[in-house]
């Protein structure tokens, strides 16, 4: 009776705590809106400008993040270092199991750039900071790979789900799709220079996330609060190239295609090994 007492007020706190953080995320991200958004327009510097404000958005997320650890609303735990993996400017991509992945990752890595949906651009939360920050929108193909390989040379990271949405119940992935791919396709041929015989792939990162019990992905709600903290767990693997999944004589079409599929294996077979997904499930 004692010890369902306590399971009782821990879940009662939790819930209360979660919407409080909710609230919070969207009022900070409504501020963030109003305020940095129009200094953004002012500012003179494209340059300097998205530098502080990725430091900005960087800072609150590694705030938010350790905020809802001393609250006891979840855990994190972290295997690798996605900032050194990174640093020189990588195509990083994740599974996508619940809203906090992206939170999570800008938390852990200074300078990056985002693909984020469209929709975004007209959430009040979100439409001043994906502006400010000169993130990616996924609606136009083209301009995803142009703005994706302006970044990338910029010195930033790029921060691709490659899912477009959070990922399904159980252990599967949505099929990715190709535009980080032809992101790195593009990057390979304008750093080889012409030269077939040395190519120069851009770094693509892998990162396993996977989140213990299930919260937060598209079936469960913010309120649906598990009887116990979350575990969320990131696993940041080795870098790979496009080469391992493509040859520079293939057109860009199938090996944008090749190289999404292979990462998928790649990522999905990872999963399985860190025990984030369950064999025989």
């Amino acid at each position: 009776m004692r010890a369902s007492f306590f399971a009782r007020l821990g879940h009662g706190w939790r819930f209360v705590a979660t919407g409080l953080s909710f609230l919070l995320f969207g009022i900070c991200g409504t501020a963030f809106s109003l305020v940095l958004f129009p200094l953004a327009l002012i500012w003179p510097h494209r340059a300097s400008r998205q530098r502080a404000v990725t430091t900005v958005i960087h800072l609150f997320f590694r705030a938010f993040v350790g905020m809802l650890q001393a609250i006891g609303v979840m855990k994190l735990e972290v295997r690798g270092d996605l900032r050194r993996a990174a640093s020189q400017g990588a195509i990083v991509v994740a599974n996508h199991p619940t809203y906090l992945d992206v939170m999570v990752l800008l938390s852990l890595l200074p300078s990056a750039c985002c693909v984020v949906k469209h929709a975004h651009w007209r959430n009040p939360c979100f439409y001043g900071i994906v502006r400010a920050a000169n993130y990616v929108s996924n609606a136009d193909p083209v301009v995803l790979v142009e703005e994706g390989a302006r970044q990338l040379r910029a010195g930033y990271s790029m921060i691709v789900f490659p899912e477009g949405t959070r990922s399904p119940a159980g252990d599967a992935l949505h099929p990715f799709s190709r535009g980080f791919a032809h992101i790195a396709l593009s990057e390979r041929a304008s750093e080889r220079g012409g030269h077939d015989d040395q190519p120069a792939d851009t770094p693509i990162v892998p990162v396993l996330i996977d989140c213990d019990p299930p919260v937060f992905t598209k079936a469960l709600r913010w309120y649906h609060v598990p009887p116990r903290p979350f575990r969320l767990r990131v696993a940041v693997l080795g870098a790979v190239c496009a080469r391992q999944w493509t040859t520079p004589a293939e057109p860009p079409a199938l090996a944008a295609r090749s190289l999404a599929k292979g990462l998928q294996t790649h990522i999905t077979q990872h999963l399985f090994e860190y025990g984030f997904f369950k064999t025989g499930n």
